[in-house]
């Protein structure tokens, strides 16, 4: 008996000396904005202290440092900045891309590779401007056009690096994004506006997406249409292996073409958009969005198919530019006048900066944050360059034929353009439910209601954003112009504007801001304002 306990005492101080320690909160290896984080959260813990509550929050967030009350002040915050290994814990989540309510509940951590963070980054982005970027470089001109690339893509990737700065320090782990760290730092106003302008993004976003499945539908129902029962209906562009549509619309005013039945019951301007509402409607009143996010790796198809098509198309054109004659018809500008076109285009392009937080906090190695941001904005500029510079240089007619949808350039009966057109509009028809999905999320939340409240509550929200939709694709069909205002209003508020004011905000509360900040991180809102005041008045017609 004597023995036993002898025993069972040398096995209880074995497993107290074995046991690890809690390292230090205090520890010298800290940086100032972790101590001050910190301090924060040790301040909240004794105010919302519950033994039963803490002991819950154990079991759904395990901590990988220690179990002791004071690390488990961690929970309360998110490592969305290169935060230090020695204190990382795992996130028990998968994120949802753009809800900004915050992420779903796994029974497994999180173990995304910096890979695999990199390319849902470059994916995320890499979105419709991609068929328009041809055209922005044509609106800003050869050597501006890359400026403003390299320009706007170094304070994208900078305020976007800011917000998660801010999300280290002030964010919560399971309430993340933009809205809830203008209600923390700024105030009420500060939220409405991010919830609002993230509103205007995914709505303009699902405007562009309909023009563009509009056009698809229309030129590939044309193709087949032509094949099957000869309509004739592009027998005039048979000879052209490229089109100038902008010269077709000035000569088409001239002369009295008449229309065949099928031409006037399917035609772009007026009864495709009107058709599109019979095929995409039924998909837009799921409870859950699961069934499309599936099929995401067609997008990745269909980037991977333009890039090949374009440099099919290029290298068979081959070098199209003269810098020399003005009156050469390949004479390119180095500089243009209507370059704020491109401007204004470029943040919508860049534009990641509603969700990244959400996109970082499933990242593995949570201290290669910064560097896996800063190499998927190179590719995603690589890729802008690659698709519209190598369009733009060797593009065989005047330069200001190019289109914003690129694609507009190609007639009907070109079978590589046809499989582009099919492979875009079943990318488009995934994604434009996804993105219906992301609305209705926002908008409920907004209103502190469910996701799904009522099938009445979601159909009356899916009308009134087809109806939008459809009047933009009737009305004004110009994705260029939709981007480019789109872009520019909400660059300047999510993109410009509130990431500065939420690094000052922060800055500030820390007893850290100075004037160096204050006037680097003003004169940047200032830039988004100009860039947009100046849509205005910058001219489509060429």
């Amino acid at each position: 008996m004597k023995n036993k306990k002898g025993i069972l005492l040398a096995a209880k101080q074995y497993g107290r000396r074995s046991r690890p320690r809690a390292k230090s909160l205090d520890s010298p290896c800290m940086s100032g904005d972790e101590n001050f984080a910190i301090e924060r959260n040790r301040s909240t813990e004794n105010v919302q202290k519950n033994p039963e509550s803490d002991h819950e929050s154990d079991q759904l967030m395990p901590l990988m440092v220690s179990k002791e009350p004071k690390i488990a002040s961690y929970a309360n915050r998110s490592y969305s900045l290169d935060s230090n290994p020695q204190y990382q814990f795992i996130l028990y989540g998968t994120s949802v891309p753009f809800l900004t309510s915050g992420y779903s509940v796994s029974l497994k951590p999180s173990k995304q590779n910096s890979l695999v963070t990199i390319f849902a980054i470059w994916n995320t982005i890499i979105g419709s401007s991609l068929l328009a970027m041809p055209w922005s470089v044509q609106r800003a001109g050869l050597a501006v056009a890359l400026v403003l690339m390299l320009f706007v893509s170094t304070l994208a990737v900078y305020t976007a690096y800011r917000v998660l700065t801010v999300q280290f320090l002030h964010g919560d782990q399971n309430i993340g994004e933009v809205p809830y760290l203008c209600k923390v730092l700024l105030g009420k106003w500060a939220e409405l506006t991010a919830r609002i302008f993230s509103f205007v993004i995914i709505f303009g976003a699902n405007i562009v997406y309909w023009i563009l499945m509009s056009n698809c539908l229309y030129h590939s129902v044309g193709y087949l249409t032509d094949i099957l029962f000869g309509t004739e209906m592009n027998s005039m562009n048979l000879n052209n292996t490229v089109l100038c549509p902008s010269d077709d619309v000035v000569n088409s005013t001239t002369a009295d073409i008449e229309k065949t039945l099928f031409q006037k019951v399917w035609n772009l301007e007026t009864t495709v958009p009107l058709f599109l509402v019979i095929i995409v409607a039924p998909l837009l009143n799921f409870k859950s969005a699961t069934f499309f996010t599936k099929f995401n790796s067609i997008g990745t198809l269909s980037v991977i198919y333009l890039f090949i098509f374009v440099l099919i198309k290029s290298f068979s054109w081959g070098v199209n530019v003269d810098l020399m004659e003005p009156e050469n018809e390949h004479y390119v500008n180095l500089y243009e006048t209507t370059f704020f076109a491109t401007s204004g285009m470029l943040p919508l392009s860049l534009f990641i900066h509603n969700i990244v937080i959400t996109l970082m906090k499933n990242n593995r190695d949570q201290q290669n944050n910064s560097r896996d941001l800063s190499i998927a904005y190179v590719l995603v500029v690589l890729t802008y360059l690659l698709i519209g510079f190598t369009f733009y240089i060797c593009f065989p007619l005047k330069k200001s034929c190019i289109e914003d949808n690129m694609l507009n350039n190609f007639p009907d009966w070109d079978v590589t353009t046809v499989v582009a057109r099919i492979f875009l509009f079943f990318q488009l028809l995934t994604v434009y439910p996804l993105l219906s999905y992301m609305l209705r999320i926002q908008v409920f939340s907004a209103l502190n209601y469910p996701s799904y409240p009522s099938a009445f509550y979601v159909m009356i929200l899916n009308l009134v954003n087809i109806f939008g939709c459809v009047l933009f694709a009737i009305f004004l069909p110009r994705i260029g112009t939709i981007i480019r205002f789109t872009g520019a209003i909400c660059g300047f508020v999510y993109i410009f504007t509130l990431p500065c004011l939420l690094y000052m905000a922060s800055k500030r509360e820390r007893k850290q801001l100075n004037t160096s900040t204050i006037i680097l991180h003003s004169c940047i809102p200032v830039i988004g304002l100009v860039n947009l005041v100046a849509q205005f008045y910058v001219s489509d017609s060429y």
